[in-house]
């Protein structure tokens, strides 16, 4: 019998597939790292195995000064981001990382990257910025591009077509108090969450286009009446009205499309140039997934940070999950740390064996989750090795 339910949810994955398997998705890194490190508690025998996303955490995790970083993604296109900010910091300058990845466009991208970057660039780098490198010669801001970037874009373009909505959101990125902050945020809420932001943030394609699976946005439709609409409504009053803007670079690039000098990440911060530039060769790029690079690289790595892909895992094929979960461990040792976020509230996906093997901290989890300044995922899990 015809399951129109069943066709529907298959569409949508093929959908979501398309768009994940053909396109640059990130193009920046959407959790905290000062989070993270609090957790982490990098040192220099640390050896970390991460995704990938843009690399804009790895360069973070680095001025702690970790032995390695792995990083890791099965698209392409995101581990061809990270080197080429590899190779800005190898051979170039700090004002060229700062035109390419803090503003967003280079008033000489093209002549950068043919002299400067391309011929120290992996192949497959050189294959995806041959193409496109436009993405950072244009007005258009680099961070416009790519999937998540076009939605952003898109988002701007919805406030800019209210000029009082953007004369209050710069005033929100630029408030000196909680309480200027709130009193502005009352005012902009309606109208950045109306009911039509609502209806398209619930829309599968939208979802698609940030890089989040029908089974991560089930979750929040699950757990959120109004689904994802309201999900955001929440979250976007917590970060605006509980937390400081000033030093919100993740959602001052979202709202305009490139950072400031005084509100960026760490890596681009001059005073770390010459400090990153030592140590980048300490991060290593593997187009794979996790399980297949702990299966050709075994070794006892002292942290995972496994950023949200469980979610889609544990909705698809249970056998990998349960497969990942199992290298982690052999490739663990005692004390091993081991960050991931879900689109749930509550994970109960994990495998009863990973439970027994991991002591999950509460109390750092609940506290740190409520000082991420980025504030799109329900739950962080961080736990060591027993």
């Amino acid at each position: 019998m015809f399951n129109l339910k069943k066709t529907l949810n298959q569409v949508r994955d093929k959908v979501f597939t398309q768009i994940h398997s053909n396109n640059l998705i990130y193009n920046t890194c959407w959790e905290d790292p000062r989070c993270d490190r609090e957790m982490m508690q990098i040192n220099k025998n640390t050896r970390i195995v991460m995704i990938t996303s843009a690399g804009c955490n790895a360069l973070d995790y680095l001025l702690d000064n970790p032995k390695e970083i792995h990083c890791i993604d099965m698209n392409p296109r995101q581990n061809a981001v990270l080197a080429l900010k590899i190779a800005l910091f190898q051979h170039a300058t700090y004002t060229d990382l700062w035109y390419f990845f803090g503003e967003g466009h280079h008033p000489n991208g093209v002549a950068v990257y043919a002299e400067k970057l391309r011929p120290y660039l992996p192949d497959y780098a050189v294959e995806f910025w041959d193409k496109n490198i436009i993405y950072f010669t244009k007005k258009t801001s680099f961070y416009f591009y790519g999937t998540s970037g076009t939605f952003a874009w898109w988002f701007n373009k919805y406030i800019d077509t209210r000029p009082s909505l953007r004369k209050h959101i710069d005033a929100l990125l630029n408030a000196q108090s909680i309480e200027e902050q709130v009193e502005i945020y009352d005012r902009v809420e309606p109208k950045i969450v109306s009911p039509f932001i609502k209806w398209v943030m619930n829309r599968h394609i939208t979802m698609s286009m940030l890089g989040v699976p029908r089974a991560q946005r089930q979750l929040i439709m699950d757990e959120y009446d109004g689904g994802v609409g309201t999900f955001l409504q929440e979250a976007l009053r917590h970060i605006f009205t509980d937390l400081p803007t000033k030093d919100n670079y993740f959602w001052r690039l979202y709202l305009k499309g490139s950072y400031t000098p005084t509100c960026c990440p760490s890596y681009l911060l001059p005073e770390n140039f010459e400090t990153l530039k030592e140590r980048v060769s300490n991060i290593h790029l593997h187009t794979s997934t996790m399980s297949a690079f702990l299966e050709a690289n075994p070794a006892k790595y002292t942290q995972y940070v496994l950023l949200d892909h469980q979610d889609w895992l544990a909705a698809h094929d249970v056998p990998a999950l349960v497969e990942e979960w199992n290298l982690i461990l052999k490739n663990a040792k005692k004390d091993t740390k081991i960050l991931l976020r879900s689109a749930a509230l509550r994970v109960d996906f994990f495998p009863d064996f990973v439970t027994g093997a991991i002591d999950f901290d509460e109390e750092t989890m609940a506290r740190l989750h409520q000082q991420d300044r980025v504030g799109t995922y329900a739950s962080v899990y961080f736990g060591k090795v027993k």
